[in-house]
């Protein structure tokens, strides 16, 4: 039995070794060496549309913009949260509904506060 142990953290082991060191050696080792390596001043200027990039690099945008991008990714993870639910409903018991109704609740207090906030107009 103590053979099954051991053996079982010696393959946990050069799991986590290997997880740590691939990523690395293909990105500081192997990717140099593989990748083509040939700066000239043309490749190393900013590309805008085929034109000389004019300007200051740093401009502002609307904070509305960011704040819609938010909500975006708020409902789209509902989204992946609600899919796997809705498809095992007549799995669950009534607990999984009432965090479901919780966890929507939530999301609609988010939603009511932006449409409050008028995130959704342009």
């Amino acid at each position: 039995m103590d053979q099954i142990y051991s053996n079982s953290y010696l393959v946990m082991s050069v799991f986590l070794l290997l997880g740590i060191f691939l990523p690395f050696a293909s990105l500081w080792i192997i990717g140099p060496l593989l990748r083509p390596n040939n700066p000239t001043p043309e490749k190393n200027t900013t590309y805008e549309s085929g034109l000389e990039p004019t300007g200051d690099a740093m401009v502002q945008f609307n904070v509305k913009y960011y704040l819609f991008a938010l909500l975006f990714v708020v409902f789209d993870v509902e989204t992946v949260f609600l899919y796997p639910w809705a498809v095992a409903y007549d799995k669950l018991t009534a607990f999984a509904l009432i965090e479901m109704v919780i966890f929507i609740f939530m999301l609609a207090v988010g939603l009511a506060y932006a449409w409050k906030k008028k995130v959704l107009t342009w």
